[in-house]
């Protein structure tokens, strides 16, 4: 499976809220950093991150872009979510992703509120 594939499963995966199909995209060693938010280490932690428990429902994800060099795909897109209470996220996201034997060892993920979600 081509890299660019292997986003497009992970990102279905969230789509679906699908802790497995997620998971089977990842090294066991995997680190994702979202910069200002979290940084975890390990598919454990990862998991833990899948879901918002703040969310109502599953996420609205597009992909506006996948560019894919060497060992390394960058996704630009969109998300929004419904939250509990009425409230939407909105945001567009970068994700970064990193490679290795053909599974996702690194993802950095950069992301911008279009709409703040209500607390």
């Amino acid at each position: 499976m081509s890299n660019k594939k292997v986003v497009e499963t992970y990102m279905d995966g969230f789509r679906t809220t699908d802790h497995g199909k997620i998971l089977s995209c990842l090294t066991d060693d995997v680190v994702w950093d979202m910069p200002g938010f979290f940084h975890h280490e390990g598919k454990e932690a990862f998991d833990k991150e899948i879901e918002n428990p703040n969310a109502d429902g599953n996420p609205s994800i597009a992909i506006v872009r996948l560019v894919e060099e060497g060992n390394v795909v960058v996704a630009e897109g969109t998300v929004t979510a419904n939250m509990k209470g009425g409230a939407l996220l909105d945001a567009v996201f970068c994700d970064v992703f990193h490679f290795r034997d053909g599974k996702i060892n690194k993802l950095t993920t950069y992301l911008m509120f279009n709409k703040q979600p209500e607390q």
